[in-house]
């Protein structure tokens, strides 16, 4: 090959890996922030960060998992804001990777306050509220916490198992 056929083709080679290197910026710029994040304590895509975050997970009640109810309130999520402004939380929802979900009534969290969100029943007070549920929620093996303000947009994610981080 002549040194004008070696030069050429440098030439369209440095062309197709700049065209190839935008072409993937482009398309990171494009994700959205969860799959940039992989799902893992990210804000969704054009909403400003709220300071209402997944805290501790609870996913795998301990000792044997027999469906009591004592076993079901020991598998849980815990709801922090993180602010020092109160947050009323009223028609957010928690939800597992299955659809499984729980809807929060009139709740206001406090500045730099927690709730714990526990698969069984009880009775709700300030620091924990109950899905009053009879099944486990969360799979031990891997799973994904979302939680969703009141229009439906996820203001954070938990991932955990196979396919968490």
């Amino acid at each position: 090959m002549s040194s004008e056929g070696v030069s050429g083709s440098r030439h369209i080679s440095r062309t197709a890996v700049a065209v190839a290197g935008a072409a993937a910026l482009a398309a990171t710029v494009a994700l959205p922030a969860v799959a940039a994040g992989h799902g893992h304590h990210a804000p969704a895509p054009h909403h400003s960060r709220s300071a209402v975050v997944l805290g501790a997970i609870q996913y795998d009640s301990p000792g044997r998992d027999d469906r009591s109810n004592r076993s079901l309130n020991a598998e849980w999520v815990t709801v922090k804001n993180t602010g020092r402004l109160p947050v009323n939380i009223k028609g957010w929802t928690l939800s597992d990777k299955s659809g499984h979900g729980y809807r929060f009534g009139n709740l206001r969290l406090n500045g730099h306050t927690q709730i714990r969100v526990h698969t069984g029943t009880g009775h709700d007070n300030r620091r924990d509220v109950y899905q009053d549920r009879r099944a486990y929620v969360w799979d031990n093996t891997g799973d994904t916490a979302t939680l969703r303000n009141d229009h439906r947009r996820i203001v954070d994610a938990e991932s955990w198992g196979r396919h968490g981080h």
